[in-house]
């Protein structure tokens, strides 16, 4: 069929427009670059009860794992794409008892309106392979307060087709009798949890409901969000095999009130359990079948960061008595308690884990009598000695610490947040735990009872839960450098092995934002977010990030935002998030830039110390005296949030700019763009290595071309692209992830996840040939001109648009060129010679520029 194309030109002052062809992809490989610690919280650890060696993690926001039998870990989500983002946050996991292969997720992000869709139960029946959806009609929060608690999701033991599930927001308890394909509300069971952190956030994350009940909180009920059933325990002691288990206790996140509930038939009916705790919130509740006891662990809060106060309770089944079996009192009890484990193999064996014990360090208790006697991993000596019952080590991530014992009070290695606790049903020296940085166990926990003593290891290998907050990287030193949020940063001089330590002197909990000189690519800036206690967030490095000095022109206590450095490295350009924009030269005070809107993304020229550029809506701005002061040069069409500007590594005035409504590329300083057709959305963009025919960078976006919402390159600076993401790598929220380019090698791309720590790609296969090719006519003019041209082709193209310029062998005009405009170039026509001061550099073939002399 005949396809048209116009090729639309508009003067130069407005937004021009150029080609971008139908997109085809291309195979690459991914894997992830090495944090090997985790990064992040691990709120739930499930060992398959019934196949040897079967276990699960689930992450706040990086989705679910399962183990190997060599200590690593397989990820299982990694196809969440920006459709599915919200799968990355798992708030409950079941393994099923029955069918091993069985496997089923709650997902979801957030009850407030961080998060606009519905959760779901993702249901795999080959351990975690492949998955089908089970809608919610409501949501799930898998990264709000309480997510430790659990688990919420339970099989039945007896009867593995019936599934019970707590939800949180006064949703109440949900079952499933065809195996997670579709739910109904159990409404019988009509206590949903009262307790809500704080009833006063306006934001909904901590007026979720879990919470105190009065009026206030119940009135939240309707208006705000709700935590509701803690976790949900069937007693597989209580019925047959093909049955229904009659008898489920159920825990619900309420403090003052009944809070533990148990139905003898079913889920017909339910009663609350006569004499049990009302004064804190039940975390966990763990049967140990061969005692028939319920053990269950209570916080003062809903975790993970929150609890000053807590109990360790046994229920007997039998009896119908409790027992408070809470392994410290009086002065010695300042945390709440979360994880629980029993040892199967070994009936009354029990651990219990403080939730948060901020000093001097965690600690896990373990009792051989069912609670009627406990040791610590730690004791006191004499103050300030610590005597530790356990060895240690991070050699997977030493990042971490010190690879080995640390005596310090305030160091803390055994963790905090720690409300997974698990003992492998099948071996009894094989333990794991998780914390709010990563995950720890061993394989000698037995050693516990026998030597008092146990070894202690990071075993997160394979989790990668980190959020990448930015990358770069530069030309010459390391590949990667990492901006990442909750443990700071990295220099990744491999991508296959862990970094030997993190961003110090100064060290921050969250880096926001990195830069590197464009001269002098050894030198880096770095800026930080929220961490009041180092003072000054913003530090520099001449050594590629290897060591730091902290940058004492910035004023104490400013954080967050972009930052930019000058082609030098002297000006520091600082767009923080509450302060507005502020430059800094040779690291003196910063001082205010107030002609750049705060909030402004912003960039350096790579190759002119003193040109800096910034973007906020629709207008662009550039500095030629080094950020001091910014005017508008141009607009970037109907944009209302320009999202990134990158610039040319080797040409002055070459930039990129991704933007709510497209990509705009100009190349003579932002004076007029270039806007890419068929590109309606775009996010992330980078420049990296040209391909082997190339001379020009190729170009890596986030964005939606075509129609297609995913990770693209062009080798042809946007003419065409190919799409470098697969079924298999979705990458989470697109909005939320970075992207940068390693300009060493060619078609390398990273990627910064909301979750999913940093993914690297290199090309796998050949490049595809160009969808279509464009035939322009050029003319022997000054202005610009309008052509149509009409080509033939049997697959479907996009409609594109582009701009042609007049064209001759040889200049025609001696008129003077002024500052930073084009003085050369391939069939080039105006004038060469540059305004005094300036001189013509040339930059590639097709485009030369008048740069300071």
């Amino acid at each position: 069929m005949a396809i048209f194309r116009f090729l639309i030109a508009v003067i130069a002052s407005s937004t021009l427009f150029s080609v971008v062809n139908a997109v085809s992809s291309q195979s690459y490989t991914w894997g992830n670059v090495k944090i090997g610690g985790g990064g992040g919280f691990i709120p739930g650890i499930i060992f398959n009860p019934s196949q040897k060696g079967l276990a699960f993690a689930r992450t706040d926001i990086g989705g679910a794992y399962r183990l190997n039998s060599d200590d690593t870990w397989t990820p299982l989500l990694d196809f969440a794409n920006n459709t599915h983002w919200n799968y990355w946050g798992v708030d409950a996991l079941a393994t099923d008892p029955v069918q091993p292969n069985r496997l089923y997720l709650a997902t979801g992000l957030y009850t407030n309106s961080w998060d606009p869709n519905n959760g779901q139960i993702l249901i795999s029946t080959d351990t975690g392979n492949t998955w089908t959806a089970s809608s919610l009609p409501f949501k799930v929060g898998g990264n709000m307060p309480g997510r430790g608690m659990g688990e919420r999701l339970a099989i039945d033991p007896n009867s593995n087709g019936i599934l019970f599930f707590g939800a949180r927001s006064g949703n109440g308890l949900w079952k499933s009798t065809n195996f997670g394909a579709t739910w109904t509300k159990v409404t019988s069971f009509t206590n949903t949890g009262t307790y809500v952190p704080d009833p006063t956030d306006t934001t909904g994350y901590n007026s979720d409901k879990i919470g105190k009940k009065n009026f206030f909180t119940s009135f939240l009920f309707y208006l705000l969000k709700v935590i509701g059933i803690a976790w949900v325990t069937f007693d597989s002691t209580s019925g047959n095999s093909g049955s229904a288990t009659p008898r489920i206790f159920v825990g619900v996140a309420s403090q003052g009130s009944n809070n533990v509930f148990v139905t003898n038939d079913g889920g017909s009916t339910w009663t609350a359990v006569a004499g049990q705790n009302t004064t804190y919130v039940p975390h966990k509740g763990v049967l140990s079948p061969e005692e028939k006891v319920l053990y269950v662990s209570y916080s003062n809060g809903a975790g993970p960061y929150d609890g000053t106060l807590g109990a360790v309770q046994k229920y007997d089944i039998t009896s119908g008595v409790w027992t408070d079996i809470t392994p410290v009192s009086g002065s010695d009890l300042y945390f709440g308690f979360g994880g629980v484990a029993v040892d199967l193999q070994k009936p009354g064996t029990i651990m219990v884990a403080a939730l948060n014990s901020w000093w001097p360090d965690g600690q896990i208790f373990r009792s051989t009598d069912s609670g009627a006697t406990w040791t610590a991993l730690w004791v006191w000596g004499n103050y300030p000695t610590l005597i530790k019952h356990y060895g240690y080590s991070d050699s997977l991530a030493p990042w971490l610490g010190p690879n080995g014992l640390d005596t310090n009070p305030g160091d803390k290695q055994i963790g905090w947040m720690m409300e997974a606790l698990v003992i492998d049903p099948f071996d009894s020296n094989h333990w794991l735990y998780g914390t709010g940085a990563t995950l720890y166990g061993g394989h000698n926990l037995l050693q516990w009872d026998s030597a008092y003593n146990v070894s202690i290891s990071s075993l997160a290998d394979g989790i990668e839960e980190t959020s990448v907050q930015s990358l770069i990287s530069p030309p010459t030193g390391p590949s990667l450098l990492s901006a990442v949020g909750d443990i700071g940063g990295f220099q990744h001089l491999s991508l296959t092995k862990a970094p030997a330590t993190g961003f110090v002197n100064p060290t921050w909990t969250t880096t926001v934002d990195l830069d590197y000189a464009g001269k002098v690519p050894t030198n880096i800036v770095r800026i930080g977010n929220g961490d009041s206690s180092t003072g000054k967030q913003v530090a520099l490095s001449t050594d590629s990030g290897a060591t730091w000095n902290q940058d004492y022109g910035a004023a104490d206590n400013v954080t967050g935002g972009h930052v930019a450095l000058s082609a030098t490295g002297d000006i520091v350009l600082w767009s923080t998030s509450s302060n507005g924009v502020q430059v800094s030269q040779y690291t003196s005070a910063f001082s205010a830039v107030s002609s750049l809107p705060s909030n402004s993304i912003i960039a350096s020229d790579k190759v002119v110390d003193s040109n800096f550029y910034g973007a906020s809506g629709s207008s662009f701005y550039l500095s030629v005296d080094g950020g001091k002061t910014f005017s508008v040069k141009s607009s970037l069409g109907t944009s209302t949030s320009p999202v990134k500007i990158v610039v040319n590594p080797n040409v002055a005035g070459d930039i990129w700019v991704s933007t709510d409504i497209g990509i705009f590329h100009s190349t003579n300083n932002g004076t007029s763009f270039a806007a890419l057709s068929g590109i309606t959305q775009a996010w992330a963009i980078a420049l990296g290595a040209p391909a082997p025919s190339a001379s020009y960078p190729a170009v890596f976006a986030a964005a939606n071309i075509g129609g297609t919402i995913g990770y693209f390159r062009s080798d042809d600076q946007g003419t065409n692209w190919v799409q470098i993401n697969d079924v298999a790598h979705g990458f989470g929220s697109i909005s939320a992830n970075v992207l940068t380019a390693d300009p060493r090698i060619y078609g390398r791309a990273y990627i910064g996840t909301n979750g999913r720590g940093i993914f690297y790609g290199d090309v796998s296969g050949a490049s595809p040939p160009p969808t279509s090719t464009v035939t322009s006519t050029t003319t022997k003019s000054t202005s610009t001109t309008t052509t149509t041209t009409t080509t033939k082709s049997s697959s479907s193209t996009t409609k594109t648009t582009t701009t042609t310029t007049s064209s001759s062998s040889s200049p025609t005009s001696t008129s003077i060129v002024g500052a930073y405009g084009q003085c050369g170039g391939t069939n080039w026509t105006g004038g060469t010679t540059c305004v005094a001061g300036f001189t013509c550099v040339f930059s590639n073939p097709f485009y030369s520029q008048c740069v300071p002399s």
